[in-house]
């Protein structure tokens, strides 16, 4: 479904990616790792055209998109759940599930999908009329899961989903997370600095460090690999 072809990005004289290449296959759930400043999220800035490639090629369903811009991506289905949610905050729950659906049309099935949110996460039903900015962290990461819903992706990019979160709520992100895939097909790309929970719900793993691809392998078996741990993440 996603191919990122050997590319590079630099930050004005900075080059922050080299030669990165992964592949997301329809269906699959593919796990980025890496510390801080390891060139993570500019991957997912990059795939989701927040950023364009100084080279490479990004091909999305067959489709080169590096270079186009946010929305064009979205309009072909990929959606990114941004690290620190990014809530709208001073919005209702319903409100900001409503801008996720910006680029749709019929009100109709528009609500039907704000109600599978709200039974997705019955806690933001309870909460719909409140303001986003007034959840709890673990809330606000459901507002930001049901928004990027709302747009109907067959591909989710999640940036860090678990930072800044308790174990009861990771756990429970994690449950989500495998729920939609089994149950909603979705193909899942996630950035993630917490291993444990790239090994709870990912088939494969790919380590950044220092903007480039330096493993790849099985993801629930990186959680045991000393080595590997110990020598690109420091664990």
């Amino acid at each position: 479904m996603l191919e990122v072809d050997n590319i590079n990005v630099w930050y004005g004289v900075t080059e922050v990616l080299r030669r990165v290449s992964f592949s997301v296959p329809k269906n699959a759930i593919v796990a980025l790792l890496g510390g801080n400043g390891s060139g993570k999220t500019t991957v997912l800035n990059t795939v989701s055209g927040m950023i364009a490639p100084r080279s490479g090629a990004v091909r999305f369903l067959g489709r080169d998109i590096a270079g186009c811009g946010a929305h064009e991506v979205v309009r072909a289905g990929m959606i990114q759940v941004p690290q620190g949610r990014e809530v709208f905050a001073s919005m209702t729950v319903r409100d900001n599930l409503e801008m996720g659906a910006a680029t749709r049309r019929g009100g109709a099935a528009i609500r039907r999908d704000i109600d599978e949110v709200f039974t997705l996460f019955p806690r933001l039903g309870e909460k719909r009329h409140a303001l986003a900015g007034a959840l709890s962290g673990g809330e606000q990461q459901q507002v930001a899961i049901g928004r990027a819903l709302m747009a109907r992706p067959q591909l989710l990019l999640m940036d860090e989903p678990s930072v800044g979160l308790s174990p009861v709520v990771v756990q429970s992100m994690i449950d989500t997370i495998k729920l939609l895939h089994r149950e909603r097909g979705l193909t899942i790309l996630i950035v993630e600095q917490n291993v444990g929970v790239a090994a709870a719900v990912a088939s494969t793993a790919h380590i950044l460090k220092d903007g480039e691809i330096v493993f790849s392998g099985d993801a629930p078996r990186l959680i045991n690999d000393r080595n590997v741990l110990a020598s690109y993440l420091g664990r």
